[in-house]
């Protein structure tokens, strides 16, 4: 049975007598996040009578999937004996998430529901920036003694396993909780039971401070393919760990935002169906404005030119062309720049590397394209001068377009300005009035005007 049929007979189910052996037998099928699909499409009744019916490891993790407010609204309705086991039982991330969401006074009644020693870990991590390290990492690991013994600490993993997000890695601390090492669950069950975890531990580990850019944190999660990585202080005591599912939620963010970027407008700050038309206007409003004004600049230059296109007027015929050719070339250069900052494979260092690289293909495209341009030329039946026109002004305006594009992201990512502002429709805007330029003087050196 498909997941949409599924969810139907479950919303059926409920509105029925309710037949239980039924329904856990309906929901045994569905993973997590379907599950909160159905719960995002059920009214408030039965979504409060589902998770009731819910095993609780199953009901939290679907409840992590739901967006912050309906995760407070179905905890709020839900009796403080359930609704305190589920808060406990969701990753600690998740909950920060949901409490910075909220009012500050729905976050107090939720903080209310945990035990006092886990309810003051959820305080310290609602205290780090966002979009840093310690906002993204989480308290539900599983650390041990340096002097505990291979026996020793799979007896605590059997304690304390059905709380931690994983237990693959156990981090080995020292009396006053620094880190020392870093030893997978293989190696403990393969090791003699008397061995202490500090002979078998890596040593040599990487771990980030709790003030890093999320963005970092990403690039060495994806670059080491680890699963997990601690979080530390100041004096290298543990207090965290960022999973890969966590950065895997940054990537999709960043990525979004820099895909709106790229567009010409602001990052929204909801889906985009939850997003007003007024707030749509907002993000959108300030940039179109910038390359309005902008774009008042090409004006300026063909007012300037006039006299060089009324004697030859078969040239205003290419301008469309040209500057369009310019404009993308400078948006595809951009937006693969923009993406290999973000990923850590290109630096402000590399500017030299990355203009000769950029110029040598923009070298090709320009004579490749000058090329079709000379031909369009002659079938359109312009005089062959004009022609060379063409072809010199698309090869040297893809140069230019090319050379900007390939500094322009680099610098701004040194001066700390997001790349992305370097979107498509201002590089367009910004090559536009130079290529014009470019075009109508080499028309003025070959045709003599």
């Amino acid at each position: 049975m498909n997941n949409a049929l599924l969810r139907s007979e479950i919303e059926l189910t409920l509105k029925s007598p309710l037949d239980t052996e039924r329904l856990l037998g309906l929901l045994d099928q569905l993973q997590p996040f379907d599950l909160a699909e159905v719960l995002r499409e059920l009214d408030e009744a039965a979504r409060l009578e589902l998770i009731t019916h819910l095993p609780l490891t199953d009901a939290a993790e679907a409840i992590e999937y739901l967006e912050p407010e309906l995760q407070y609204s179905l905890l709020n309705r839900l009796s403080d004996d359930i609704a305190s086991p589920l808060l406990k039982q969701m990753s600690s991330d998740t909950v920060v998430d949901m409490l910075l969401a909220v009012h500050p006074l729905q976050a107090e009644k939720m903080l209310r529901l945990l035990p006092a020693d886990y309810r003051e870990q959820i305080n310290n991590l609602m205290s780090y920036p966002e979009y840093t390290a310690g906002s993204l990492m989480t308290v539900d690991y599983i650390s041990a003694r340096a002097y505990w013994t291979g026996e020793h600490t799979i007896n605590h993993i059997r304690k304390v396993g059905h709380e931690a997000e994983i237990v693959s890695y156990i981090y080995v601390t020292g009396t006053r909780g620094e880190l020392m090492g870093i030893v997978s669950l293989k190696e403990i069950i393969l090791a003699p039971p008397q061995t202490h975890l500090i002979d078998i531990a890596t040593t040599e580990f990487i771990s980030v401070p709790a003030e890093m850019e999320q963005e970092e944190v990403a690039q060495i999660l994806s670059r080491y393919n680890f699963y997990a990585l601690p979080v530390v202080d100041h004096q290298r005591r543990l207090i965290g760990i960022i999973t890969y599912d966590d950065v895997v939620d940054v990537i999709h963010e960043e990525a979004t935002e820099d895909i709106h970027k790229l567009g010409g407008s602001q990052p929204l700050d909801e889906p985009y169906f939850k997003t007003s038309i007024f707030s749509l206007y907002k993000k959108r409003i300030v940039w179109l404005m910038i390359l309005f004004v902008g774009g008042a600049y090409t004006a300026t230059v063909l007012e300037s030119y006039q006299s060089t296109l009324d004697q030859v007027v078969a040239l205003s015929f290419f301008i469309p062309l040209l500057i369009g050719t310019g404009g993308n070339t400078g948006s595809q250069i951009v937006s693969t720049l923009v993406r290999a900052l973000g990923i850590g494979e290109v630096k402000f260092g590399d500017l030299f590397r990355v203009m000769r690289k950029e110029m040598l293909t923009g070298l090709f495209l320009g004579l490749s394209l000058g090329v079709i341009g000379l031909i369009r030329a002659a079938m359109m039946g312009v005089e062959t001068s004009i022609g060379y026109v063409v072809a010199l002004s698309a090869l040297f305006i893809v140069l230019w377009s090319s050379i900007v594009s390939a500094i322009l992201p680099l610098v701004l990512h040194r001066l700390k300005i997001d790349p992305a502002v370097v979107s498509g429709p201002l590089i367009t805007t910004l090559v536009d009035g130079t290529g014009l330029i470019i075009y109508l003087s080499i028309a003025k050196v070959i045709l003599n005007i």
